[in-house]
């Protein structure tokens, strides 16, 4: 069974146990949070919704908060002498998957 879920503006196809980093969820570790579904698949049946499927929730607990990876944002521009260097690191939430129901 799978469900997709939206959330940060983003979609997701998850299943129970799945580990997903999301958008950063301002949610203390170990807190509960549910998300509405959009489609879901039992057995090769699958439920759309219209936006959402009715009675279908997704259950996840929240695992860490983090950052990702280091990015370089250079802006450039030739013969001018203009140069400027920016780093980034995207804060995620990570969850973890319990139940589908």
């Amino acid at each position: 069974m799978f469900a997709v879920i939206q959330t940060g503006g983003k979609q997701y196809k998850v299943a129970v146990g799945d580990m997903v980093n999301v958008e950063k969820l301002e949610l203390e570790v170990g807190s509960k949070v549910e998300f509405d579904v959009l489609l879901t698949s039992d057995n090769g049946t699958v439920v759309a919704g219209n936006p959402v499927v009715n009675n279908v929730k997704c259950v996840a607990e929240v695992v860490a908060q983090g950052k990702g990876d280091k990015i370089v944002v250079y802006k450039y521009k030739a013969k001018k002498n203009y140069r400027r260097k920016q780093g980034h690191r995207q804060p995620f939430t990570q969850i973890k998957i319990l139940e589908i129901k």
